[in-house]
């Protein structure tokens, strides 16, 4: 009986396909399910465009702002372990796992948008320090 190796380009080609399907899938959560459940009075999420979703879902995956890691555009440099993890991760805020808020609350400090508590404690704290000292 002849054995013949897998093809390493058949496994390169199928991983290939899985990948493209796992981008689909987080553009169709982001661009379509995410916005749509944002629109839903019952939900508090802190964002409803299908851009925020995707800035709070990469930033997330990369551990910090996503174009510092990916190149641009995302959604065609995407790894397939980042694609994996992206979908992954929208999954578990549409079924309330993850904390959206806290997730874009880390976004917006890795972008200077927001301070952390803790930078508000310490503004606080040096600002009562001056303030003595008038």
């Amino acid at each position: 009986m002849n054995s013949y190796p897998i093809s390493k380009m058949t496994t390169m080609e199928d991983h290939q396909v899985r990948k493209n399907e796992l981008v689909a899938q987080y553009l169709q959560l982001t661009r379509e399910v995410m916005p749509k459940m944002a629109l839903d009075p019952r939900i508090t999420w802190p964002v409803r465009n299908d851009h925020c979703f995707q800035r709070i879902v990469l930033d997330a995956i990369c551990g910090g702002v996503w174009y510092d890691t990916i190149p641009r555009p995302a959604y065609k440099n995407l790894s397939y372990d980042q694609a994996v993890r992206s979908v992954e991760l929208c999954r578990y805020i549409i079924e309330g796992r993850v904390d959206l808020h806290q997730l874009n609350q880390q976004s917006l400090v890795w972008r200077n948008k927001c301070r952390t508590p803790a930078e508000d404690t310490l503004r606080l704290n040096v600002g009562n320090r001056q303030s003595e000292h008038l």
